[in-house]
């Protein structure tokens, strides 16, 4: 429950964004609110994913760009998100239209 409770109160401080970047008009911020279902698999590259996190990696990762500003968002950092788990959430949530080999920062995504 803490994990959650970081990421909206993140969500209060950094606000909505006002133009468009990665993620449309919201914030990586934001939408990174959306992945609190996948704080266990972010963190233990072992564990399955659960149904309603991987509904959420795949709503977010019909933009690639999003789906790793997400990932590297300050709210995930702050919520103690391992990005190099993370990255690999797509995978372990079998998305067969996951975007193989992007780029996230200094990851690639599997």
């Amino acid at each position: 429950m803490r994990p959650l409770l970081v990421l909206a109160l993140l969500f209060v401080i950094a606000g909505v964004a006002h133009g468009a970047g990665e993620c449309g008009r919201a914030s990586a911020d934001r939408v990174a609110l959306r992945l609190a279902p996948c704080v266990s698999a972010a963190d233990d590259p072992q564990s399955t994913p659960t149904s309603s996190c991987c509904s959420a990696v795949h709503a977010i990762g019909q933009s690639p760009s999003c789906l790793c500003a997400v990932m590297l968002s300050g709210t995930a950092r702050a919520a103690g998100i391992k990005p190099e788990v993370a990255i690999t959430i797509p995978k372990r949530c079998n998305m067969a239209d996951r975007p193989v080999g992007y780029k996230c920062g200094d990851y690639t995504l599997p």
